[in-house]
């Protein structure tokens, strides 16, 4: 009887450790969702809301995690949303981190995810990202910074840390993006504070430094009437040699908008496909520049045929032709 109890112990034993297994398996992250962190103040921050969480082709859509909770959604910090493909709708709402994961998005293989992680607070300074001085930091800032800061529990850091650790139960986290320096416009030692705030990231999340590339940003051109373009050439242009496998995004040629800090949705949109070509580039996938409208044109020209002059019943003809083909006739 001993015997058979301790059969049965055993088997189920077993087949506890067979399901835990299981579950480990289950839990394994997806190596082809690809997820990518992204900080700074106002120009990386904001952002399109989820858009139906039903929909069929998942495989289309750009996934972004909740950093904040979302009551109206009924979405917590932690919980993935999925956003609309762009084409055919409203692009007003989109921001630099949303345009930058579309673009990976579009480039990438088929069966290949992108997913979002965005901690930004708009018109802070890179010390809110410092662990040890952002609280500092916060003693003598505006009550609206405070506030902002809030809404990531009151330190944006740690905050980007949790999100990020619960994303890497579902993928892998590839890369980091920012786009900071407006409100520190003479900073020497800025590239050391990013380097340090980098180098806390690797090491809190376990990541290999050889393969997550980081990504900054220019501030606004001079061209565009940018108050802290200075920043682009002084600082800015100093960060690879102190950080290294880090870029810097050109903002040149970006259309700004009437402030002398931020950009138009044109302008977002540029600059968030230029983070993700680079990005592409260096995840070893090839980017594929978008056609331009005179490229457009060129191609609609190229399938223009000249033909010599036809009946009335031979012009109805063509003009069914060319609405089932696409391909234009001119009748001389």
């Amino acid at each position: 009887m001993k015997m058979k109890v301790r059969s049965i112990v055993a088997a189920m034993a077993l087949v506890t450790s067979l399901g835990a297994f299981a579950q480990e398996e289950e839990k394994k992250p997806d190596p082809k969702f690809h997820i990518y962190l992204c900080f700074g103040q106002s120009n990386m921050a904001g952002g399109e809301n989820p858009g139906p969480q039903d929909m069929e082709n998942k495989a289309e859509c750009l996934w972004k995690m909740a950093t904040t909770d979302m009551p109206r959604q009924q979405l917590k910090v932690g919980d993935w949303y999925l956003t609309k493909p762009l084409e055919g709708r409203n692009i007003s709402q989109l921001r630099l981190a949303d345009f930058f994961g579309w673009t990976m998005l579009e480039d990438m293989p088929e069966g290949y995810r992108v997913g979002v992680i965005n901690v930004s607070v708009p018109g802070c300074k890179i010390e809110l990202f410092e662990e040890d001085t952002y609280a500092e930091y916060l003693k003598t800032a505006e009550s609206w910074m405070k506030s902002e800061s809030d809404k990531f529990g009151g330190n944006p850091y740690k905050r980007l840390v949790e999100a990020a650790k619960i994303a890497q139960k579902d993928g892998v986290i590839k890369g980091i993006i920012l786009h900071q320096g407006e409100s520190n416009p003479n900073d020497e030692q800025w590239c050391n504070k990013v380097k340090g705030i980098y180098d806390n990231l690797i090491k809190d999340l376990g990541l290999d430094p050889k393969k997550v590339p980081f990504l900054a940003g220019e501030m606004k051109s001079a061209e565009e009437n940018g108050q802290c373009a200075g920043f682009n050439t002084v600082v800015l242009a100093n960060l690879p040699s102190v950080l290294p496998n880090s870029y810097i995004i050109s903002s040149k040629g970006c259309k700004g908008s009437r402030d002398g800090f931020h950009f138009v949705v044109e302008g977002y949109q540029e600059f968030g496909r230029r983070y993700g070509a680079k990005m592409l580039e260096l995840q070893g996938f090839e980017y594929k520049e978008p056609k331009k409208e005179e490229a457009k044109e060129a191609e609609k020209a190229e399938n223009v045929v000249e033909l010599p002059k036809y009946s009335t019943a031979d012009k109805v003809a063509i003009t069914v032709f060319t609405a089932i083909t696409g391909i234009v006739i001119t009748l001389v």
